[in-house]
């Protein structure tokens, strides 16, 4: 089955037509393979995937004598297995053949993939995917989303049982296949028992020592497994937002499993036990985030936290407005005093409680209830 991803599909033409390349990034299995063939057969198209040995073998061999002779679009998935096809694919792009498109799909982001960003610096455009998000499954279906996850095949399962056994495959293949083919060496036992004890500190700041004394390891160690995954989209660290103030701020970045399925099978929760876990706040915050950021199509957003216990979720930079969100799993959410200090403290344009009720109401000046299912269409453009 597949969804139909029309904003998606929309902006890799667009990046498609303004660039000689353009890639598509995002996590295995977020369905960057099911797009690009959907807009490879729209016109003459080549299709290469280097997972398959003997495409893998192909350009590693004779990529030069094969690729100039291409025309059409031009797709290479999984591109991070062959760093370097990227000096040449510069060359290429360089020629500047009106016939000619390459589309790449990638598994890990540029800084984990040696050489890639410097090598098509101004040829390359990004587009990052993700799997699926509110706006596409539809309101009505937020529950589901949030406990499955965004995985096109964790989502679209048959029940629950179906799914979470999708999720703990994936698990067990990221570890014990996909890592080594990003050419890390790491045990899939160590990252195992690392990823896990992330999905435990889910929401909460990261520190290194916590990790290194858990797990008998070095300190660059933990900070390398948690590089590998955040390079490969299954983490994301949020990073703080440093204001000049008299008060002491953390300065450590704060750790979200980035699909809410995933994070609630390295739980081993299945179906909707997360509503009965002590992981629920964090769960919700982290699926929320995801959907707010995917809304405004941003990389300048943190979160800040003051060491007398002032802290905001999320505070997103957009069109010269500073934005906060505090996100809530309650009906309910209140005013309080720490809300206007934080306010005034970093000059915030407006507050966003976003909450699970079902009014949009100016609660205050600079303060605001938003509902979750009012994410998708909110103008964060306009405040009340």
């Amino acid at each position: 089955m597949y969804l139909f991803r029309p904003e998606y599909e929309a902006e890799i033409r667009q990046t498609l037509s303004a660039n000689p390349v353009t890639a598509i990034l995002g996590p295995r299995q977020c369905g960057k393979t099911t797009i690009a063939r959907k807009l490879g057969a729209e016109t003459p198209s080549t299709f290469f995937d280097l997972e398959d040995p003997d495409d893998f073998e192909l350009l590693k061999n004779s990529a030069k004598q094969l690729l100039s002779q291409q025309t059409g679009l031009i797709v290479i998935d999984e591109v991070q297995r062959l760093p370097e096809l990227f000096p040449l694919l510069r060359v290429l792009a360089d020629q500047q053949a009106p016939n000619r498109k390459f589309l790449l799909l990638g598994s890990a982001s540029p800084d984990l993939i040696r050489n890639s960003s410097e090598s098509l610096a101004g040829r390359i455009g990004f587009v990052d995917l993700t799997g699926f998000q509110l706006d596409e499954v539809g309101i009505e279906n937020l529950s589901p989303l949030w406990l499955r996850g965004g995985f096109p095949r964790s989502y679209l399962a048959d029940d629950d049982q179906q799914s979470y056994q999708w999720r703990q495959d994936f698990i067990r293949t990221f570890l014990e296949r996909d890592i080594a083919l990003l050419g890390f060496n790491v045990p899939p036992q160590a990252m195992r028992r690392f990823w896990i004890m992330l999905a435990h500190y889910h929401g909460q700041i990261w520190k290194a020592s916590e990790f290194a004394r858990s797990m008998g390891i070095s300190e660059p160690t933990v900070k390398r497994y948690l590089d590998i995954l955040s390079g490969a989209y299954m983490v994301r660290q949020v990073q703080p937002w440093y204001e000049n103030l008299q008060k002491r701020q953390v300065k450590a970045p704060k750790i979200f499993i980035r699909d809410s399925g995933l994070l609630h099978a390295l739980l081993s929760l299945q179906g909707a036990e997360i509503q009965t876990n002590v992981k629920l706040g964090a769960s919700w915050e982290g699926f929320v985030t995801e959907q707010i950021l995917n809304r405004m199509k941003t990389r300048d957003f943190y979160y800040w936290r003051t060491h007398a216990g002032l802290e905001l979720d999320l505070l997103v930079m957009k069109n010269g407005k500073r934005l906060g969100f505090e996100i809530k799993y309650s009906e309910t959410p209140k005013v309080t005093r720490s809300m206007r200090q934080i306010i005034e403290d970093l000059k915030l344009d407006c507050l966003f409680l976003v909450y699970q009720g079902k009014h949009e109401v100016k609660l205050e000046d600079k303060i605001q209830l938003l509902p979750v299912n009012k994410i998708v269409s909110h103008d964060f453009n306009v405040i009340l």
